[in-house]
């Protein structure tokens, strides 16, 4: 068995089932100040989806897009772009690179700098504390965890059951971020995050047609409903075909063919669409959901036959209800409270300091607060959508908040009008919005939609986890001229909406 550690040791005070970015922090805060010994068990490439297959390389293919389309809305230079393309070739090497063109040695290297083993296999629980690794050879190898084993399976793209599709080979998030040919013409079917991001960069790419096709009649409906249409507006322009309201009954694919990641997987492909009309497209891009990888990880043998498939119930502690013994966490996608790498990262801190305060007997009594406790990070869970115009996102919408039975007082502001944006761009496009929490008049949301509203994320983040009085804000004051100043604004909106 190929393994970084000596294949004859079998017992350690954690083990991290899965070693994806998450598994990888819930190490590392688990050993770090605590003295326990640490292993992350990874059949595949450690680090995880995120590091080759999601985060990293699409965000890679969408610089060079959002670049080029800044730059032709630039006096001064859109004349120097005028009738000019992306070298496509040149963008997929700077992704090669930053994916370490599908090499995890950095990765292993930085494990094992910071005292943590790394037992190449597949893991599958076989009892309290116990893990079983299957290796590249097929030989089976025993780990004993001392105190906790961590859960960190992630997830895979879910392609649904429609006569045809998966008989057709469709791409997935894994083929779309790694491709090494653009399609001349592709169906995105899924109007989501992923829908839409792999739309943006296609069209940037090359692809002559690119159309998206969602059953809702709207994109992106988790967010507040103009960041939808602002976003629809942007894909149009750049010459997407949106297909809203709309879904596929059947594929056909006469000639499908395993052509590995990333490359067209056979002939045409002909998509009927539920009013009996066709469409044919060179590729498929299937980007409606993603299933737990819970169904092949043993967990019948600790009581949880019930949830093979499904995500983890867990507590606040990352602590997997329904097994005694506080020894089983689970974090990032195998849990299912946030589909976010710097969420599952953010649970695996929280169970690394629970595991280690465990451990010691250093566990405060009474509810755990702090450190201790994810409950207040998902309360106010951040979220980037990079499409163009970008998506800033944090804690509740207005319709979740009313859901949720908040007092809500909520005040919007055109960020063209900044002008932090306006020298950007002259023809900038973007929107803010609060969601204040009247009773205790404290933001419970934030969204900004436009270009680089990312950096204006972590900001409302505070605000919402630390609960900031919007009088105080008043006293956080925005340089000029950046896009910041649309926080002065929107208090100064708000100030006139109240006094009428």
């Amino acid at each position: 068995m190929a393994a970084s550690v000596d294949p004859e040791r079998s017992e350690w005070d954690v083990i991290v089932v899965g070693g994806a970015a998450a598994g990888e922090n819930a190490a590392q805060y688990a050993g770090q100040f605590s003295g326990l010994d640490t292993v992350l068990v990874e059949a595949a490439l450690l680090g995880g989806e995120c590091s080759y297959w999601a985060c990293m390389p699409s965000k890679g293919l969408l610089r060079p897009v959002e670049i080029m389309n800044t730059a032709r809305h630039l006096p001064g230079v859109a004349s120097v772009v005028e009738g000019a393309s992306i070298d496509v070739a040149a963008a997929l090497a700077r992704r090669d690179a930053i994916v370490n063109h599908l090499s995890d040695d950095s990765q292993i290297s930085w494990a094992l700098g910071a005292g943590i083993d790394v037992v190449r296999g597949y893991g599958r629980l076989t009892g309290e504390r116990t893990v079983a690794v299957t290796g590249p050879d097929g030989a089976v190898r025993t780990l004993t965890a001392r105190h906790a084993v961590v859960i960190d399976t992630g997830s895979s793209p879910l392609v649904p059951g429609l006569p045809g599709l998966r008989e057709a080979l469709p791409w997935t998030s894994r083929d779309v971020t790694n491709l090494h040919e653009v399609p001349r013409r592709v169906a995105v079917l899924g109007g989501g995050v992923v829908g839409c991001e792999s739309a943006t960069w296609l069209r940037g790419l090359g692809a002559a047609e690119v159309s998206v096709i969602h059953r809702d009649a709207a994109l992106l409906t988790r967010q507040e409903p103009f960041a939808g249409e602002m976003v629809a507006a942007g894909l149009r322009e750049s010459g997407v075909d949106l297909l809203l309201g709309r879904s596929v009954t059947a594929v056909r694919r006469q000639d499908a063919r395993d052509t590995g990641v990333g490359h067209v997987h056979g002939g045409e492909v002909t998509l009927t669409l539920d009013d009996g009309s066709e469409r044919t497209v060179d590729e498929i891009v299937v980007a409606t959901g993603r299933a737990p990888n819970t169904a092949d990880i043993g967990l019948s043998s600790v009581g949880l036959a019930e949830s093979e498939g499904r995500y983890l119930d867990v507590d606040d502690q990352q602590t997997v209800r329904g097994v005694d013994g506080q020894w089983l966490y689970a974090i990032g996608d195998a849990c299912g409270r946030a589909l976010l790498t710097h969420m599952g990262k953010y649970q695996a801190r929280v169970a690394g300091e629970v595991i280690a305060a465990r451990a010691l007997g250093r566990m405060p009594a009474g509810a755990p607060q702090g450190r201790f406790s994810a409950a207040e990070g998902h309360r106010a869970l951040p979220q980037v959508t990079f499409t163009d115009p970008e998506i800033g996102s944090v804690g509740l919408t207005e319709r979740d908040a009313r859901q949720a039975g908040v007092d809500v007082e909520t005040v919007e502001y055109d960020m063209a009008q900044l002008a932090g944006t306006y020298v950007q761009r002259e023809d900038y496009t973007g929107r803010a919005k609060l969601v204040v929490d009247r009773g205790g008049d404290t933001l419970v949301g934030a969204t900004f939609v436009g270009s680089g509203v990312a950096d204006l994320v972590h900001s409302a983040t505070v605000a919402v986890v630390g609960r900031v009085p919007l009088d105080l804000l008043w006293h956080a004051v925005p340089s000029y001229p950046t896009p910041s100043e649309v926080w002065l604004r929107l208090l100064e909106t708000l100030d006139r909406q109240r006094r009428g």
